[in-house]
């Protein structure tokens, strides 16, 4: 089987309301889709997701990076495909990324991709793929748009109304206490409730908004702190369970974390570490829950067939998936995608990743090429 084309469309989803954080603000979220196409008419799906408001690389270079891999990919050979397929597929993505200081979510898509065609040219699901013994739906918590108190709480309370039994606030925006005081109380003793200060707290600051926030029972906090030295001190005055996020991207971020005590969990991104092979690595150190980066419909599925995988051979930590957050967005970019229901993630049917994208969408929605 070899490949002979790959396409890349850039492309942007509209969230249904500013999507607010201490790192700032986004009306929409820009992407792109990657198309691998085989001779035997197989298509495989990637989807890079610029992280710019964590500082990383904007639209326009990821595009030019998954560009020049398009071009080396065609006419490669996905050899032994037939009877090692996971192996097949590792040897392409390690083929087109070594060697070459590609940006996360360039790297991931392009695995995405690979990833999706060997299984659908296997007729197996990609959870299949990675090793998985069987599929279900993913808990996930529901993201609350930063805000006044009495909006995120409303927002909480409709979400509740969907089912979901965790809730991810954003702080490090207003008044911190009073949204988590807010939803608490709009929830009640049982739901869980975490929060994201996204890196923007100094060490003082984020001992006094825990100190705070401690009794209203948090489950965790996501990256307090930019730093991990500065976490590490974080760690050793609060009781809440600290979450690596924007400091740990690999393997070896996470065992540095680990020989700090800067953390006790990591919630990772396929787009912010480079795949789902990094991310096995990562949650080889630590334990680890799966988070979206606001990604479209490719990147939700391939993170929700990962974490089917995630735990193999590892305990689980039983932490809902930060990946229902497609419910943000005013449209929609593909015909067949996960759903969610019940405050759970719902993998599609079919082959693959099993996304089928909604082609006129897809036009309605396309971003003029550079």
């Amino acid at each position: 089987m070899k490949i002979t084309a790959v396409e890349t469309v850039p492309y942007a989803l509209p969230f249904r309301a500013p999507y607010v954080t201490a790192r700032g603000t986004l009306e929409r979220r820009e992407m792109i889709l990657v198309r691998a196409r085989t001779d035997g008419g197989v298509e495989g799906l990637g989807e890079a997701v610029p992280l710019t408001l964590r500082g990383g690389a904007g639209l326009d270079r990821v595009h030019r990076q998954l560009r020049r891999v398009a071009r080396r990919m065609v006419g490669t050979e996905l050899e032994e495909v037939s009877e090692h397929p996971l192996a097949a597929a590792v040897d392409v993505v390690v083929a087109q990324l070594a060697g070459r200081r590609l940006e996360a979510p360039a790297a991931a898509a392009i695995e995405s991709a690979v990833f999706d065609l060997c299984a659908k040219a296997t007729d197996q699901p990609l959870w299949s793929l990675l090793g998985a013994e069987g599929a279900e739906p993913v808990r996930c918590n529901a993201t609350l748009v930063a805000g006044a108190p009495d909006a995120v709480a409303s927002a909480a309370r409709e979400w509740a109304d969907h089912g979901f039994g965790t809730f991810k606030l954003k702080l490090g925006v207003g008044d911190d206490l009073r949204q988590v005081a807010a939803v608490r109380d709009a929830l009640g003793p049982e739901p869980r409730i975490r929060v994201d200060a996204n890196g923007s707290w100094s060490v003082s600051e984020a001992l006094d908004v825990l100190r705070e926030i401690e009794p209203l029972d948090v489950e965790l906090v996501e990256q307090p702190t930019a730093s991990l030295r500065d976490m590490a001190a974080v760690a050793r005055e609060t009781r809440i369970p600290i979450a690596a996020d924007e400091s740990v991207g690999s393997s070896k971020e996470a065992a540095r974390a680990k020989r700090a005590a800067a953390c006790d969990l990591v919630t990772v991104k396929l787009a912010k570490v480079g795949g789902i092979g990094t991310a096995g690595g990562i949650a080889a150190e630590l334990p680890s829950y799966l988070s979206s980066a606001l990604d479209g419909p490719v990147g939700i599925a391939a993170a929700a067939h990962a974490a089917q995988a995630l735990y193999r051979g590892r305990p689980d930590p039983g932490l809902a998936h930060g990946l229902a957050t497609q419910e943000l967005f005013a449209e929609r970019v593909a015909e067949v995608e996960c759903e969610v229901a019940g405050g759970r993630l719902h993998l599609p049917e079919g082959p693959g990743l099993g996304v089928e994208i909604d082609e006129s969408a897809l036009a309605r929605l396309r971003l003029e090429d550079e």
